[in-house]
């Protein structure tokens, strides 16, 4: 089984989709008629997140849904750099044991995401 895509509801259609864009280098790609607005964000030929309409309401810390969203890449240290370059605020967890790094930011609408890195050297268990 793998995980197909993730669909994000957001108050900030746009700026979620230019955040998307600049931080992921996710393209926008075909997307079926719904009736709706939204978009479909490719990563290659896969779209794996899909953006559409919120209210605006924000749900409460406690309630039944889902966290966050977290995706794999390569180059932490660049990754990292171009965030401070952006000024999009992230905060870091090192785990070690696994030999990852993981950077914290926000979209725009304040959808937590997680960017997992694996190829930090002296983090890779031995």
């Amino acid at each position: 089984m793998q995980l197909d895509h993730v669909t994000l509801r957001t108050s900030d259609l746009e700026g979620t989709r230019e955040f998307l864009e600049g931080i992921l280098g996710l393209k926008i790609g075909y997307r079926p008629s719904f009736g709706f607005p939204g978009y479909w964000l490719y990563n290659g030929d896969q779209p794996i997140v899909h953006l559409i309409p919120g209210d605006g309401s924000t749900a409460v810390r406690n309630a039944e849904g889902i966290d966050h969203v977290a995706f794999r890449l390569d180059g932490y240290l660049k990754f990292r750099e171009g965030l401070e370059l952006k000024g999009i605020p992230y905060s870091t967890m090192d785990l070690p044991e696994l030999g990852e790094r993981r950077l914290f930011v926000r979209t725009p609408s304040g959808i937590l995401m997680e960017l997992v890195f694996r190829e930090v050297a002296g983090l890779l268990p031995s």
